[in-house]
C-alpha cells in the first residue's frame, strides 16, 4: 500500500509538470450534482470561462421572428469567446427535424422553441425530465452586473420555469408575449375616458359607448379561445393562484368555485345586457378585429402581436393601440395578464452543456436584449425590458410589457398533461362562450359541462 501511494504521488507530480509546459490550458473538471454531470471550466486572461469543448450545436425555431437575430448574436458570441464555433440549424419545423436526434440520445446542445411547440416534443421532454437543470445559470451574475440573473427576470416567471414543483429550473424564459384587452387610446384620450380598473367600471362604460355609437365588447367569434386572455387572469384575481391550479389539474369542484362562477358570470352579463357587438359570434378573428379597429366596439381581447397582425387593416382616424390587463373585481385585488413565452433549453444528454449555459446567459445581456428587439421586435422576459427596447418595438408592444412594471403579475396557464384522450378541455371550455352569448347556455350549465370533462380527465390521470 505504501509503495502504491508513492507511485501515485510520482505520477501526479509528473502529470502536473507536463500540464505546466508550453501553452496548454487546464483541463476541465467534471463534478456530479443530483445525478447530472457538469463540467467546471477554467478562466481565460480576461476572466471569461475557457471551454475545453469549443463547438456548440444549436437548434432554433424560425417562426415569425426569423433567424436574423440568431445569426448576429452567434457572431458576437464567437467574437467574444475566441475559438468557439456555433453550428446553427434553424427551421419553422425545427422540432420535427431534431426529434429523431432527441429520441436517439444525440440532441443538440441548445434548443430555442415555443413552449406551445405543436409537435409536443418540448412538453414531452419536460414531462420525462430530459432537460438539464439551469438553477446555476440564474444564480450566477452576468459580467458587469451586480445582481444574480434570477433577480433580473420578470417577477414570478421563474416559478413557471420549474414545472415539477421541485424548484429545479429547466426552462430559460426568452421572448415574452402579453395577452389582455385592447382599446383605442386616441379615442379615450380625446374623450377623457380612463381605462377601467374593475369590471364594474368597465360595464359602466356601456352607456357611454352607446351614446358614441359603439358597443362595449367584441371578440374573435368563431375562435372564442381568445377569451382565455380574460378568463384565466380573472380567475387568478378572484381566487388566487390556488383557483387556477385547481382548474388546471381538474380538481374535483374546481369549476364550482366562487372564482370560476364570478368569471363565467362576466360573459353572461355581457350577453344578457346587450354589451356584445352584434354579429360577433359568427365572425372570424380578422373580421372582429377589423370591426373593432373601425370603432364598432370599445374592447377586444388579443395579444401583443395585434398591431403587427392588423397593420394593413382599415381603422378609424387617429386610432392608437391601447393595452390593459383584464379588470379586477375589487380594488386591491392582484391583477394578472396572461403571458406566453418561448424557451431556451439544454437537453440532459447535450454534449457541451457548459458552453450552452454560457450561450444562454449571453442572451440576457442588455446588448443582446436590444439586438433581439431590433431584429425581431421581440421582448426578453426581464424586468427592465421596456426601457431597453422602446426604440425598437411598436408602441403597442412596448405598452404591453410595461404593465409588469406597474404591478400587474404575469400568469402562465397550462392544463395538466393527461394520457391520450379525445377530450380537448380548452376547446370545450371556450366553445361554450358562443352558447352563452346566444343565450342557449346558462352559467350553471357551463359549470356542469366543465366539471364533467374535468372528472373524465381526472379519472384518466389516476
Amino acid at each position: 500500500m505504501k509503495r502504491t501511494w508513492i507511485m501515485l504521488c510520482i505520477l501526479t507530480l509528473v502529470a502536473t509538470m507536463f500540464a505546466g509546459c508550453g501553452n496548454s490550458k487546464p483541463a476541465a473538471e467534471e463534478t456530479t450534482k443530483g445525478g447530472e454531470t457538469t463540467t467546471q471550466t477554467s478562466k481565460d486572461e480576461e476572466g471569461k470561462p475557457d471551454f475545453e469543448n469549443k463547438e456548440l450545436n444549436i437548434a432554433v425555431f424560425e417562426g415569425g421572428f426569423g433567424r436574423a437575430y440568431w445569426e448576429e448574436v452567434i457572431s458576437r458570441f464567437e467574437q467574444e469567446y475566441q475559438g468557439v464555433k456555433v453550428n446553427m440549424t434553424s427551421n419553422p419545423k425545427i422540432m420535427d427535424i431534431i426529434k429523431p436526434q432527441i429520441v436517439a440520445g444525440n440532441p443538440p446542445d441548445f434548443i430555442y422553441a415555443p413552449m406551445t411547440d405543436n409537435t409536443g416534443t418540448v412538453q414531452t421532454m419536460i414531462k420525462e425530465k430530459a432537460l438539464l437543470e439551469l438553477n446555476d445559470v440564474f444564480d450566477s451574475t452576468l459580467t458587469g452586473e451586480s445582481v444574480p440573473l434570477k433577480d433580473k427576470m420578470v417577477d414570478g416567471i421563474l416559478n413557471y420555469a420549474a414545472p415539477h414543483s421541485d424548484g429545479k429550473i429547466v426552462v430559460a424564459p426568452f421572448n415574452i408575449s402579453t395577452l389582455g384587452m385592447w382599446y383605442n387610446a386616441d379615442l379615450f384620450e380625446k374623450k377623457g375616458w380612463k381605462a377601467p380598473e374593475t369590471w364594474d367600471e368597465l360595464f359602466a362604460m356601456h352607456d357611454t359607448a352607446q351614446q358614441d355609437g359603439r358597443f362595449l365588447f367584441t371578440y374573435q367569434g368563431i375562435y372564442p379561445t381568445y377569451n382565455d386572455n380574460i378568463v384565466f387572469p380573472s380567475i387568478a384575481s378572484a381566487g388566487g393562484q390556488q383557483a387556477i391550479e385547481d382548474a388546471a389539474s381538474y380538481k374535483e369542484g374546481a369549476f364550482q368555485s366562487d372564482a370560476v362562477r364570478k368569471v363565467f358570470g362576466l360573459f353572461d352579463t355581457i350577453a344578457q345586457k346587450g354589451y356584445l357587438m352584434p354579429g360577433t359570434v359568427a365572425m372570424n378573428h380578422t373580421q372582429a378585429q377589423t370591426e373593432f379597429l373601425k370603432g364598432k366596439a370599445l374592447f377586444i381581447p388579443n395579444g401583443s402581436w395585434f398591431e403587427g397582425e392588423m397593420k394593413d387593416a382599415p381603422r378609424e382616424e387617429g386610432f392608437r393601440f391601447g393595452f390593459m390587463a383584464p379588470p379586477i373585481f375589487n380594488k386591491g385585488d392582484d391583477r394578472y395578464a396572461l403571458t406566453v413565452y418561448e424557451g431556451l433549453f439544454i437537453p440532459k444528454k447535450a454534449k457541451n452543456p457548459e458552453l450552452a449555459k454560457e450561450f444562454i446567459k449571453f442572451q440576457y445581456r442588455d446588448d443582446s436584449i436590444k439586438l433581439n428587439a431590433e431584429k425581431t421586435t421581440g421582448i426578453v422576459a426581464v424586468k427592465n425590458a421596456s426601457g431597453l427596447v422602446k426604440d425598437f418595438v411598436p408602441e403597442s408592444v412596448y405598452n404591453s410589457i410595461k404593465i409588469f412594471e406597474e404591478g400587474v403579475k404575469p400568469l402562465i396557464f397550462q392544463w395538466n398533461v393527461t394520457p391520450k384522450t379525445e377530450i380537448n378541455i380548452n376547446k370545450e371550455m371556450f366553445d361554450a362562450i358562443s352558447s352563452v352569448m346566444n343565450k342557449d347556455m346558462t352559467v350553471e350549465q357551463w359549470i356542469e359541462r366543465m366539471e364533467g370533462y374535468a372528472t373524465k380527465l381526472r379519472e384518466l390521470s389516476q
